[in-house]
C-alpha cells in the first residue's frame, strides 16, 4: 500500500502569514487610529520574539544537516532565505504604514517629533527631564575598556553610541559605547509643554540623544552620536 502524503505547511512560514494579518489590521482604515497604531506595536513584538525564538531554532536545525532537514521537513538554509524575503517585505510594508499613520496623528494634532525638531523652550524641559530623571538610570559601557562584549538582556534597547575627538593636529580617535535604554523604569514616551492645541512627543531613546553631552562631560569630543 502506498504512502500516503498530506499537504504541508511550513511552521515558520505560516506564523510569519499570521503576522501578515495583524499588519493588515493596521492597514485598515476602518479600524480606529489608536488601535492601527496598537496593532503595529503587535506587529513588531511578534516578529522580535519570532526572531528571537523560532529563527534561532532554524539556525541550530541548519547546523545539524541532514538531521535538520527531517526535523523541519525542509531545508534549513532555504527556509532562512525564505524567512528573509517574507520578512523584508512586511518590514517596507511595517515601515510605509508606520510613515502613513503619523500623518494622521497629525491631522489629530499630534506630532511625534525627534531631537533635532525642539524649540528652545522644548529643549530646556528636555534637557532637565533628563538630568533629573533619565540620567540617574544611565550606565554606559565603554565598548574598548569591557573585558569583554557587554551581555546584552533580552526584550531591551540599546543605543550604539560614537564618540569622535576633534583633530587638532592629532590623529582623530573614535571610542565606541553601549547604553541600554531604561524604558523600564523610564516612560518611553515625554509629552512636550508649551505647543498650544498641539500634543508634541519625543521618545526616550531621542531625549538621550539630545543630551549627549551631558552623559559624557568630560570627554573632549566634537562629535556624540547615537543609533
Amino acid at each position: 500500500m502506498p504512502k500516503r502524503t498530506y499537504p504541508f505547511l511550513n511552521r515558520d512560514l505560516s506564523w510569519l502569514s499570521f503576522n501578515a494579518r495583524v499588519l493588515q489590521e493596521a492597514e485598515d482604515p476602518g479600524v480606529p487610529l489608536l488601535e492601527r497604531l496598537r496593532f503595529l506595536g503587535i506587529f513588531s513584538n511578534n516578529r522580535d520574539e519570532f526572531f528571537r525564538v523560532r529563527v534561532a531554532n532554524v539556525r541550530r536545525m541548519a547546523r545539524f544537516g541532514k538531521k535538520g532537514r527531517e526535523i523541519l521537513g525542509m531545508d534549513p538554509v532555504v527556509l532562512l532565505e525564505r524567512i528573509q524575503l517574507i520578512t523584508l517585505a512586511q518590514q517596507k510594508k511595517f515601515d510605509k504604514l508606520y510613515i502613513q499613520l503619523l500623518r494622521e496623528l497629525e491631522k489629530q494634532k499630534i506630532f511625534m517629533v525627534d531631537e533635532r525638531q525642539l524649540t528652545n523652550e522644548e529643549g530646556a524641559f528636555v534637557r532637565k527631564y533628563f538630568r533629573e530623571q533619565v540620567h540617574p538610570q544611565l550606565a554606559p559601557i565603554m565598548i574598548e575598556t569591557a573585558p569583554k562584549f557587554p551581555y546584552l538582556k533580552d526584550k531591551s534597547i540599546y543605543l550604539a553610541i560614537r564618540l569622535l575627538r576633534p583633530a587638532n593636529g592629532k590623529e582623530k580617535k573614535t571610542k565606541f559605547a553601549l547604553l541600554e535604554v531604561p524604558t523600564d523604569v523610564v516612560s518611553r514616551f515625554l509629552v512636550l509643554p508649551g505647543s498650544g492645541d498641539q500634543h508634541r512627543i519625543i521618545l526616550l531613546e531621542d531625549v538621550i540623544r539630545y543630551c549627549l553631552d551631558d552623559l559624557f562631560p568630560n570627554f573632549d569630543y566634537a562629535v556624540r552620536e547615537a543609533y
